[in-house]
């Protein structure tokens, strides 16, 4: 192994350790989550590490990592373990394949393409699976670096180039450039570059038309599927039939105090 090589796993274990004095944040009771995910859906996460928060930062978003729900592809779960159902890109073990329970402590956004036959969730899915264990060159350090760089000197027409800038592959890291591409590959739209065309009808010379240009596959990050038109937002909690009337709530004992406090001082 050469000395860039070590360098950049070094480098990677760090930004992706978790922040110990991070607080996280769940939304939805993990066996919520699993009963509402289907095959195509991308599962967004707000991570807590040196490299989630510089990405959520560079993009201006809670997002920092995604994942593709691939549903049974892989097959049921061994005995005594998880069935992968989720397909991401990790820093350090590259394209791989992982149970819903690694992300179920952590505030998640379910994102659901429309309109997609089953045929074309296969093929997205087939599209990541055919990568499966594909590696982040750790030799580009200068990839590696940029995230160390203090974020806040960044100016904001630079954040989202960052993320573009380096040699070889320097999106490899960044899930979402992967899932971009197979989405892509069936000519889904995700942020497309929206053209006027003029001519279209030889009859109106004035008639336009929308034209959609794809963006580059590196220029996607996380947030990009939350914000998409073309991807619908699904809230387990909702999903699952949600009645305000069925809460219980609870009393704190210093709002009880300070409501008996107001009412002698109306009394």
């Amino acid at each position: 192994m050469d000395f860039l090589n070590v360098i950049g796993r070094r480098l990677s274990r760090a930004l992706s350790k978790p922040r110990a004095s991070s607080t996280v944040l769940t939304t939805c009771r993990p066996g919520d989550l699993a009963a509402t995910l289907k095959p195509g859906d991308v599962l967004l996460v707000d991570g807590n590490s040196t490299f989630s928060i510089a990405i959520k930062y560079l993009t201006q978003s809670s997002w920092s990592h995604a994942a593709l729900c691939i549903g049974d592809a892989l097959g049921p779960a061994e005995k005594g373990g998880e069935a992968l159902t989720l397909l991401d890109v990790d820093i350090n073990d590259g394209v791989r394949a992982v149970p819903l329970s690694l992300y179920a402590d952590y505030h998640t956004r379910i994102c659901r393409p429309v309109g997609l036959s089953r045929k074309q969730i296969k093929m997205v899915i087939d599209y990541t699976l055919a990568r499966l264990g594909q590696q982040y060159d750790l030799k580009n350090i200068y990839d590696l670096t940029r995230y160390l760089i203090p974020i806040t000197l960044i100016p904001t027409r630079w954040r989202r180039s960052l993320l573009t800038m380096g040699s070889g592959d320097p999106t490899r890291a960044i899930c979402s450039s992967l899932i971009a591409q197979a989405f892509q590959s069936i000519s889904y739209p995700i942020l497309p570059l929206v053209a006027l065309e003029q001519g279209y009808d030889r009859h109106c010379k004035s008639c336009y038309k929308e034209v959609l240009r794809r963006r580059h596959h590196s220029q996607f990050t996380p947030r990009d599927f939350d914000v998409s038109p073309y991807f619908e937002i699904i809230k387990p909690t909702l999903a699952k039939g949600f009645k305000p009337s069925k809460l219980t709530w609870g009393i704190d004992p210093n709002e009880e105090t300070r409501q008996e406090e107001t009412a002698t001082e109306l009394g």
